[in-house]
């Protein structure tokens, strides 16, 4: 096991990628939340049906789904299915003192395997273009795990 601080190269890239990830979760978060406003639509609670300064004249058509909004509120809960586990699992696999260059491989490659879950997500590719991307991202998560128990129970 290896000491956790910035001056060890794979924490920095784990931290970078972590730090990534949780730009991405609370980015989402605020993109539904700009869809909702933007469309005027697609409100979750009965309480949101309540008059207030951004919504003045509240609707119960509001509270109906609209796909704009709900598509990125199924991208933030596959975000939040996901990205826990690779918090979790990079913390465990750099601890175990990984090779620079694997590190490097596992912890961007989930990142850009997220950011491209996005993409097809956000334009709409098909279902089988996104499963890879989220195959990718957690096939990485599953070896780093792995890895990290080996490293422990070895």
């Amino acid at each position: 096991m290896t000491e956790l601080d910035l001056n060890t190269p794979a924490f920095t890239a784990y931290a970078i990628a972590a730090s990534l990830m949780v730009l991405k979760v609370m980015g989402q978060g605020g993109m539904t939340v700009y869809r909702m406003l933007k469309s005027n639509s697609g409100l979750a609670s009965p309480e949101d049906l309540r008059p207030g300064l951004i919504n003045r004249a509240p609707d119960p058509a509001q509270l109906e789904i609209n796909d704009y909004v709900d598509r990125s509120r199924r991208m933030h809960r596959n975000d939040l299915e996901n990205i826990p586990a690779f918090w979790i699992a990079g913390l465990l696999f750099v601890a175990t003192d990984p090779g620079l260059l694997l590190a490097q491989f596992l912890l961007y490659g989930f990142v850009l395997a997220r950011a491209a879950h996005f993409w097809a997500y956000v334009t709409q590719q098909s279902h089988e273009t996104r499963a890879t991307f989220y195959t990718i991202g957690s096939l990485i998560v599953i070896y780093m795990a792995f890895h990290a128990l080996w490293k422990l129970l070895s």
